[in-house]
């Protein structure tokens, strides 16, 4: 949880210490909407995600 920047910044940080290539994600809590979940994968598509492969280049 956080800004894209501190959660794309916690993922990279993840991936490079476990010398991993790959991160997989489950959106989804109980008592969630799912306009929430929505908006929550497009953030991480459209924010989170190229912050992550620029930190990981």
């Amino acid at each position: 949880m956080g800004s894209p920047e501190t959660v794309a910044r916690k993922i990279a940080e993840t991936l490079k210490t476990l010398g991993a290539s790959r991160f997989d994600l489950k959106y989804g809590m109980p008592g969630v909407p799912q306009s929430q979940i929505v908006t929550s994968i497009e953030l991480f598509g459209s924010r989170v995600a190229p912050l992550v492969r620029d930190m990981m280049a």
